[in-house]
């Protein structure tokens, strides 16, 4: 198997930090961009050849295409990094929601352009991108989150057909509730009177008191899953991880299609007569 050099946000703990031990163990280098160096002490000691740390504020641009220029040899890249700040729309600040896109959406969008144009130039290579179950489901409390996270997904869709001529792959991933402080890993909004006791409050109850303990993912084999996923030759656009994860969007996917396909008569109402429509190839 020949080497091929990987570059991870968010590298520093839960699912990225197991995602870097995995791919560190198959003897790949790694390129770990991270907000705090010191974090990655233990493993750099153990990987002293392999792993490289570099200090990256994701939602910094400059940052990102520095990092980026360090590495034109890169051949997996990870967006990983992410976080929610959790609660009702209405108590969301302005930097909450500007926060959220920023580490969400366009901190992967500049980590994709960043590095798109080396790969594209040897004709090889992968994106992986983290999303969620959150990149296909919404619940109340994570509006932004979710508004970022099938933002993500969309744009990964998209730029997977612009570059698969170029033979690079494109893998979205799509995981649930994962044990690695999956609720000490939210941001909480001050909580408004009129929210106490609505759809919002009582998911925020819930999860504050059994967040942690239902919390069903396994980082270690999320992490052999994505590895093991990475080296298909082809493998699927989207990959769900974790029970949860799938039972919630199988329900939502049966509930749109059930919803979809109730219109299709309306849907062909409005047309105009011998119009095909918009259907690219």
């Amino acid at each position: 198997m020949s080497s091929q050099k990987w570059f991870i946000t968010g590298a520093s703990g839960g699912l990225g930090l197991a995602l870097a031990e995995k791919v560190l163990a198959q003897e790949h280098p790694v390129v770990a961009a991270v907000r705090r160096i010191e974090a990655m002490q233990a493993l750099k000691q153990a990987y002293p050849d392999l792993l490289q740390v570099e200090s990256v504020d994701v939602t910094d641009r400059e940052q990102v295409q520095a990092a980026a220029a360090r590495h034109p040899d890169v051949d997996v890249v990870v967006n990983n990094a992410g976080g929610a700040v959790i609660g009702a729309m209405e108590e969301m600040s302005e930097t909450d929601i500007e926060q959220q896109i920023a580490l969400n959406l366009l901190a992967p969008i500049h980590v994709t352009r960043a590095f798109l144009g080396s790969l594209r130039a040897k004709k090889r290579g992968t994106f992986i991108h983290v999303s969620s179950v959150g990149g296909r489901v919404g619940f109340p409390g994570g509006s932004l989150y979710h508004a970022a996270k099938f933002g993500l997904e969309g744009f990964a869709e998209a730029v997977s057909q612009e570059v698969a001529e170029f033979g690079i792959k494109t893998l979205i991933i799509e995981p649930g509730s994962i044990r690695t402080g999956f609720v000490a890993n939210f941001r909480w909004t001050q909580q408004l009177d009129a929210y106490k006791d609505s759809a919002v409050g009582k998911l925020r109850r819930w999860i504050e008191e059994n967040g942690e303990d239902t919390a069903s993912g396994d980082p270690v084999k999320m992490a052999a899953a994505i590895y093991s996923i990475s080296q298909m030759p082809e493998p699927p656009l989207r990959t769900v991880l974790g029970g949860d994860a799938y039972a919630a969007i199988d329900g939502g996917y049966t509930q749109s299609l059930t919803a979809l396909k109730a219109q299709k008569d309306l849907a062909g109402s409005v047309m105009f007569e011998g119009k095909t429509g918009f259907v690219p190839g």
